[in-house]
């Protein structure tokens, strides 16, 4: 099969195509043939990108984490999906990708891929929207009338939080770019600021939760603007490696999580949520998805892995 690799993690990060042997699901394995994959592009930086979870260096990683494709074969075990089923889903960072013609995932990482959605728009769903929800409800304990400030509101976690909170009736305050201001306020924010043109603590202030995608200079500002109780949530990866006590408190790591997959998914088929995709690339371009110069428009890009997903631009 054909997969994307990282070919060198040092000087600078490379990714090349490769040729691979198809994997076999072991005990508990699901084996999907990936029609689409989402990209993070500052994944390829991350630390279980190039180690195991025993701190080891792990050579030639697929990135790539979160899917949607069908069912091809499954494990000893593996129960609660059949052949032919279409998922989507996110696999563990620790785990290898789905930058490939096939990957290997768990039960508990994949649900049903939303029928109102094709393979390249299911993709671009797993990591934002569980990011959002586990980061605003698990983490920040988000109540209904409390003001959140989102940063990043079009990116692929911000877009989600901006329509999350606002569903679940908080005040919600985002910062993005002049192009995607319209964007955001439609999707539920109350207040946007175009954080190129205005610093945000000179306008807002009081606020009870930060989710914080930047990171950075940015995060240490928006301590200024937190109400007595407030509490901020980071998902910016210099959070990963810090020994700072206070930004090590406010990072989390997305997990998968099956059962909001499937509440996800709910939603968007019954027009609660929306979802983005920025660009549609076909694999042997996936080098290009991860080097930041495909605009800044709103969603996620996105890999177009089988002919059958949807056309590469």
């Amino acid at each position: 099969m054909k997969v994307i690799q990282i070919a060198r993690s040092t000087p600078e990060i490379a990714l090349e195509l490769a040729e691979l042997d198809q994997p076999r699901p072991g005990p508990g394995q699901i084996l999907v043939k990936v029609h689409a994959a989402g990209v993070t592009t500052t994944e390829l930086g991350w630390y279980p990108s190039t180690h195991t979870t025993s701190g080891q260096e792990r050579l030639r990683a697929v990135p790539g984490h979160e899917f949607s494709g069908t069912v091809a074969a499954l494990g000893e075990g593996a129960s609660g999906f059949s052949i032919g089923q279409p998922v989507f889903g996110m696999n563990d960072w620790f785990q290898e990708g789905a930058m490939a013609e096939y990957c290997l995932t768990l039960p508990w990482s994949i649900a049903d891929r939303p029928a109102c959605l094709t393979h390249v728009q299911a993709a671009t769903v797993p990591i934002g929207a569980l990011t959002a929800c586990q980061g605003l409800f698990e983490k920040a304990l988000l109540k209904p009338g409390e003001r959140v400030l989102i940063h990043g509101g079009a990116g692929g976690v911000g877009l989600f939080a901006v329509q999350l909170a606002r569903l679940h009736g908080a005040h919600v305050i985002a910062t993005t770019s002049a192009d995607t201001l319209e964007l955001v306020r439609e999707l539920g924010a109350h207040q946007v600021v175009d954080y190129r043109t205005a610093r945000f603590e000179d306008v807002v202030e009081g606020v009870d939760v930060v989710f914080d995608t930047a990171g950075g200079e940015t995060r240490e500002r928006s301590r200024t603007i937190l109400s007595r109780d407030g509490r901020l949530v980071s998902i910016a990866a210099d959070g990963e490696m810090t020994t700072n006590p206070e930004v090590r408190k406010a990072y989390f790591i997305v997990e998968p999580n099956r059962e909001q997959l499937n509440q996800v998914a709910g939603m968007l088929c019954d027009g609660r949520l929306r979802t983005f995709t920025k660009a549609v690339l076909p694999l042997d371009r996936a080098a290009e998805a991860f080097q930041g110069k495909l605009g800044h428009g709103a969603g996620k890009i996105v890999i177009s892995v089988a002919e059958d997903a949807e056309p590469a631009m």
